[in-house]
């Protein structure tokens, strides 16, 4: 009798000890997988467009905006007679002076993150 007593609690206790160890090693093993992603991804900085590319991408006056006619880089409103430059697969627009800069280090649009190819017929593109 004391041997199936026994058996009733330390083979639970030992299944359920087991379970949260391999749990707690899964979670530790993904932690430690995802600080080393993160520290990559810090690595390697994000290059901006060149020049060029920069001249591929379409720029029109603030009164020929669809979307809200203010810069998500200044927070100014884009007035309709200044140039403003429109990005292509997610049609945010801006300054063209701030998403010149923006783009310049940065290859992703500063409102959607993502990102942007200036060739309008490459297929990479998602949007």
């Amino acid at each position: 009798m004391p041997v199936s007593v026994m058996l009733v609690f330390v083979l639970p206790c030992t299944v359920v000890g087991a379970a949260f160890a391999f749990y707690f090693s899964l979670m530790w093993y993904c932690l430690l997988r995802e600080a080393e992603l993160q520290r990559e991804e810090k690595a390697t900085p994000e290059q901006g467009l060149s020049e060029a590319e920069l001249e591929k991408l379409p720029k029109l006056t603030g009164k020929d905006l669809v979307m809200e006619p203010e810069c998500a880089i200044c927070l100014e409103q884009i007035k309709s007679d200044q140039p403003a430059r429109l990005l292509p697969g997610c049609n945010h627009g801006f300054h063209v002076h701030c998403a010149d800069t923006w783009l310049s280090r940065n290859s992703v649009c500063p409102v959607c993150r993502i990102r942007i190819n200036p060739d309008p017929l490459d297929s990479e593109n998602p949007c």
